[in-house]
């Protein structure tokens, strides 16, 4: 699995081109995302946008994105209408209104989303930062691509948002300790090659701590 990681500012979401053609996330500024698209593909060759969740700074961008690509957008189930919500897209925090995108694909925990070579990643189901926040794992190289449920360090997205729910997040932490990962992609802060499942593991102590959740 080739992945390119881009990071556009300080307050976006990372964001991750799979195998040329896949793009998870989007950021909020469509535009930028669209010139450092152009140091790797030509736009057309973008054939789906997957947001982990319905949040501003993860899916702003994807409507730009979708227009000049062409690009299908997917979201989980449960956020499919959340992401043109003002306050559960959480635009608010941004000054902003509900991004426009309007998803065309819908996912549900165990799809399958083909990436091309063979590959595939699995959609896995982690609400608890929004109700439907999703990790994407890719088993041939031990790879999750993680949102907002688990960041390098021991950290996690927050539960304090109007649809986040806390005892959710402690269950997804759990689920993905579960889970062979040597490679981790989060939803803020750059990739980490070799000791993901390190990482995922701290995050759930952390949040179980934190949390005072038993």
């Amino acid at each position: 699995m080739e992945v390119q990681y881009i990071c556009p500012t300080a307050y976006d979401s990372s964001v991750y081109l799979v195998n040329r053609k896949i793009l998870i996330d989007s950021g909020m500024n469509g535009n930028l995302i669209l010139k450092e698209l152009e140091k790797y593909i030509k736009i057309e060759e973008l054939k789906l946008i997957i947001l982990t969740h319905g949040h501003y700074d993860h899916a702003a961008g994807a409507a730009e994105i979708a227009e000049k690509s062409g690009a299908e957008v997917g979201i989980h189930k449960a956020d499919f209408k959340a992401v043109n919500d003002d306050r559960l897209s959480v635009a608010f925090l941004f000054g902003e209104k509900a991004p426009s995108i309007k998803p065309t694909l819908s996912y549900e925990a165990g799809d399958k989303i083909p990436i091309g070579n063979g590959e595939f990643l699995e959609v896995i189901h982690t609400p608890g930062h929004t109700a439907g926040s999703i990790c994407l794992y890719e088993p041939g190289s031990k790879s999750l691509f993680s949102g907002d449920s688990v960041f390098a360090g021991g950290g996690s997205g927050r539960t304090d948002f109007e649809g986040s729910k806390p005892e959710k997040m402690l269950g997804s932490l759990e689920k993905l300790t579960k889970l062979d990962v040597k490679k981790l992609y989060p939803g803020h802060g750059g990739p980490t090659a070799s000791d993901g499942n390190k990482q995922v593991a701290a995050s759930y102590k952390m949040f179980r701590a934190m949390s005072g959740l038993y």
